[in-house]
């Protein structure tokens, strides 16, 4: 599995008390590794699939931390420092009441470049998967777009996700679309397939997508997620586990991804590759921080064979 996306460092922000404009706040700060790339392929390495990671990290401290971090979680880290912008940071702000709001600073991200891009990854027996974010940021698009191009040349399968609500409607729902030709599976949220589908409804936004995109997967939170199909009438719903959420947790949907992608490459049913993204998805949401908890039982589970892509 070829990962090619983000790498963040979250600060989580949490709230104690409705915010004070002006004064101060008690609140909880907290510091950990993101970047929706990063969190899917840390998700992947820990459960046993084989992954690679391609981003972009600054020089400095924060940056080595990041990246050995990813290492301990057993994947191919093959990052490329940037001697003039930082690390990125993307400060998470949780309300009193839990509504949340990012302000992200990619950083050295948004510098990808497609000379960044390690050729020996591409080949027909693995899959990619392309971070929306990457896509959506104007500076490193042209290194996802020739990720795709070559992906697509070298025969193998592909997954993209939707990134964000906001930055995904700045780019454009058209120019989107155009970007991700010959993708074979989106993942979105409910608000990001809303922006691309012109929907709320979730089995029409679907629907919708389905004539772009073979198969969509939309994550919906405590409502589960389903699964539509170009070539299947209807979508295939599962639920999401019955769970409360730790305070401050974050990355849900990344580890739903992660979950998700090995079991549909090796060909199971989707309703048990939708389990299995539910599985993960809970375990983000027991735990600090959008990557596994490595104090946890970490159980290795075998991931798609590399000859095996999606259908």
């Amino acid at each position: 599995m070829v990962v090619i996306g983000d790498l963040m460092t979250d600060a989580v922000a949490q709230a104690f008390h409705p915010l004070a404009r002006g004064s101060d706040t008690p609140a909880s700060v907290t510091m950990y590794g993101g970047g929706s790339g990063a969190n899917i392929a840390s998700w992947l390495a820990v459960s046993g699939v084989e992954t690679t990671f391609v981003g972009r990290r600054g020089s400095d401290i924060t940056g080595r931390t990041r990246e050995m971090e990813l290492m301990g979680y057993g994947l191919d880290s093959r990052m490329v420092m940037d001697p003039e912008r930082a690390t990125g940071t993307c400060v998470v702000m949780i309300t009193h009441k839990g509504d949340r709001t990012m302000l992200s600073d990619p950083g050295a991200n948004a510098r990808l470049q497609p000379e960044d891009l390690p050729r020996d990854v591409f080949g027909p027996d693995a899959h990619l998967h392309v971070s929306g974010y990457t896509l959506i940021n104007p500076d490193s698009r042209r290194a996802a777009r020739v990720a795709l191009r070559m992906a697509r040349e070298s025969g193998m399968s592909i997954s993209v996700d939707a990134g964000s609500q906001a930055p995904l409607k700045r780019a454009g729902a058209d120019k989107f679309l155009e970007w991700t030709q010959g993708v074979r599976l989106l993942f979105a949220n409910l608000g990001q397939a809303t922006v691309l589908s012109g929907t709320e409804d979730p089995e029409a936004a679907a629907k919708i997508l389905t004539a772009r995109y073979p198969n969509v997967v939309l994550k919906l939170g405590a409502d589960g997620g389903l699964w539509a199909s170009k070539t299947r009438e209807g979508a295939i719903w599962a639920p999401a586990e019955d769970i409360e959420p730790r305070p401050g947790s974050v990355g849900a949907g990344d580890a739903f991804v992660a979950g998700f992608l090995p079991e549909w490459l090796a060909g199971r049913h989707p309703k048990e590759a939708l389990g299995r993204g539910h599985h993960l998805a809970a375990r983000a949401l027991h735990q600090p921080g959008a990557r596994p908890d490595l104090g946890e039982d970490q159980p290795v589970r075998r991931g798609a064979p590399r000859g095996q892509r999606i259908r």
